[in-house]
């Protein structure tokens, strides 16, 4: 049986850091969900998506129990040479999705946005986006509700 090696991974990871990301929340698929459920493997688009941001920052990064950088999956340090972990981060602005209970979160590899948006514009409604592109990893969470008093950072780790 042939098997991706280490280096096909982080060939791999080198390929998707290079790629136009974004990460999109949603509302989910129903407002009774008060808690977490699982994600569907099968799942393309998000449910009733509320807007996407450009990614601010991808790092190949390594474990490392004594690590700068921290997500829920554990400590991490910056590699300068590629991995199979890539470190994904955005910051989400006190306005983006004011109003609504985010319950997923989704990666997506490719997304096209409208042609006569301003330059420099980082967060998109779906009314913006001429093509989703491929969502790549998927998040079902518990209920976030977004008000206008705080940003929100969004960070961990692509282990492929």
């Amino acid at each position: 049986m042939a098997i991706v090696t280490i280096s096909g991974r982080a060939g791999m990871a080198r390929s998707i850091k290079q790629c136009p990301l974004f990460i999109a929340w949603g509302q989910g698929e129903s407002d009774e969900i008060t808690t977490k459920v699982n994600e569907n493997p099968a799942q393309t688009a998000l449910f009733r998506e509320i807007g996407r941001r450009v990614i601010d920052n991808v790092q190949f990064v390594n474990a490392d129990d004594q690590g700068d950088l921290v997500t829920p999956s554990g400590r991490w340090t910056i590699s300068q040479t590629p991995t199979n972990n890539l470190y994904i981060s955005a910051e989400f602005d006190f306005s983006d999705g004011n109003g609504y209970t985010v319950r997923e979160f989704g990666l997506f590899l490719n997304t096209v946005t409208n042609d006569d948006l301003p330059i420099g514009q980082k967060y998109f409604l779906p009314t913006e986006i001429e093509d989703q592109g491929e969502l790549l990893m998927l998040e079902n969470t518990v209920p976030i509700i977004r008000t206008g008093d705080t940003r929100y950072n969004c960070a961990f780790v692509l282990s492929l």
